[in-house]
Formats: C-alpha cells, structure tokens, sequence
C-alpha cells in the first residue's frame, strides 16, 4: 500500500524534474533579439554613459568594437561618432558596438590617467553584464580617441583581449620633436598630466609608442599633411615603432588632409579601409 502512494509522489518529481530542464534548455538555446540600450551608466559620474548596440542571435563569441570621440581630451561626446554606426552595423551585423562617453579633463582633473581608467570600467562594464558578448575588442578612436585607444591597447590590455585597433589622426609619440615644439603643446600637457612642465618619465607614461610590444594588436591609422593639431611625421614614427615590433599595421597618410576634416572621396576611402582591415583582422 505505502509503494502505491509513493508511485504518484515518484510520477509528479520526475514529471516537474524534466518540465523544469526542458523550459531550462529552451531558455538557454532560444536566440537572443537584438537590443540597443542608450546612456546605460558605467560609473557614478554622469559623464560615464555609453551607447550598446547588441546584435541579434548574439553568443559568447559575439565580439565587440568599441567607439572612442574625440575632442582634445577635454571636449566632445559619444554622439559624435554615430555617424559611423550605421556603416559598422551593415558591414558587420554579427557584432556588438560600445560607443562611450568619458570623464572630460579640466584643470583640477587631469586627462590621464582618468580616461584610460574609464574605458577599463567600461570593458569591466561588459566582461560584469549579462549583455552575452565574448572579450574580443576592437578600437576605432579619432584624435583624442585614437590616442586613448592605442594607449589602452598597447600598455594596458595585458590580457591581450584586443585584437584591432583604428586610430584616426590621433597622436602617437608626445616625443617627436616636431610635437614637443608644436603651439598647443604646452596646453596638452597642461590638459592631459595637469603641469606645463612634465617629466620625462611623465611623457613616457601615456605615450603609445613607448609601450608597443610583440603583443600589440593590428594597427590602421590615418593622418593629414595639413593637420593644424598632430604633426604629419605621427604616423611615420607610429608605423616604424609597429614594424619594429614585428606588429601587422597600415599608415595611411593624405597629404591635403587636415585633422580629419577631409573631402568626402577621402571620407569613403577611410570607411572602406577600416571595413577591410577589422574584415580580415577582426572577423
């Protein structure tokens, strides 16, 4: 008598037991719609916001490219780079894109280390989420941007998670005597370290160049002959650094280019350039 009442106890656990694995194995195996999350926070400033375009059917080896502004390090915002977003998500449809806000510099904050300290939150951000992304990135920077991109690249990715960077116009070596004797110079130092005077151990510390290893991701950089901001010989002392490090990378060098402000035939080909470079390197 006791076994015939245990039977339908015995029934009702097996019978849950396989309901609750089999909603768990459709849950885990349904395909993830495609989301876009805006001024998602990163941080406590309000500064620390930024834009998630995540791909649908998205897995753990979605990978994602990450947008730095530009601005001089001091100004700008993530909306500046949404011109781009409609390109990246058409040419690559099956990644996710970040596109961050970080702190501005002023004269009491100074623009280093603090905003490479912002795009760590923001990978710590996304490696914490439950946004289903793998911890494969690919920087595309402008100016200020592009310095930060490399600069976080080279020097502070030890786990060597990205895999491309874009830099566009922006600086590479703060030691080019063609820089060090540029009119805005002295103000960069001021905005980037807090003092007109830095020491050289100081300079070293945010210098791209000087951290570039044989671990350094694919480069693809683009820069102008009339560039009133970033001297035209950055780019061949970037690429010379890479070479020497035995490191895949692409100068691009315009001779009628200013800081970016190029014609739009020009325009297309920095588009199409960036789509095949992060086609063959970040695929």
């Amino acid at each position: 008598m006791k076994k015939l009442l245990l039977l339908p106890l015995l029934f009702l656990f097996l019978t849950t037991g396989c309901s609750s694995d089999d909603d768990k194995n459709n849950n885990s195996t349904a395909p993830l719609a495609a989301k876009e999350l805006f001024n998602v926070a990163y941080g406590n400033h309000n500064q620390q916001k930024m834009d998630v375009y995540l791909p649908e059917n998205r897995t753990n080896g979605t990978k994602v490219i990450i947008l730095v502004h530009g601005g001089s390090w001091v100004a700008g915002q993530k909306e500046d780079m949404n011109f781009i977003i409609p390109t990246i998500k058409s040419e690559f449809p099956n990644h996710a894109i970040v596109n961050m806000n970080y702190r501005l510099a002023s004269a009491q904050n100074p623009a280093y280390p603090m905003q490479v300290d912002d795009i760590k939150s923001v990978i710590e951000h996304l490696e914490e989420s439950d946004y289903t992304l793998s911890d494969d990135y690919a920087f595309i920077g402008i100016s200020a941007g592009g310095h930060l991109s490399m600069l976080y690249s080279y020097k502070y990715d030890t786990d060597n998670d990205v895999k491309a960077v874009v830099n566009i116009v922006g600086p590479a070596d703060f030691t080019d005597p063609a820089y060090a004797g540029h009119p805005l110079y002295e103000q960069s130092a001021i905005t980037l370290l807090g003092t007109a005077s830095p020491t050289a151990e100081q300079i070293e510390a945010l210098n791209p160049v000087a951290h570039i290893t044989t671990e350094a991701p694919p480069t693809l950089s683009f820069f102008g002959g009339q560039d009133p901001l970033i001297p035209s010989s950055q780019g061949p002392l970037l690429k010379a650094a890479l070479d020497e490090a035995g490191i895949y990378n692409e100068y691009n060098f315009y001779p009628d280019g200013g800081h970016g402000d190029w014609n739009i035939q020009t325009m297309q080909e920095v588009f199409s350039k960036t789509i095949v470079f992060l086609s063959d390197r970040f695929e």
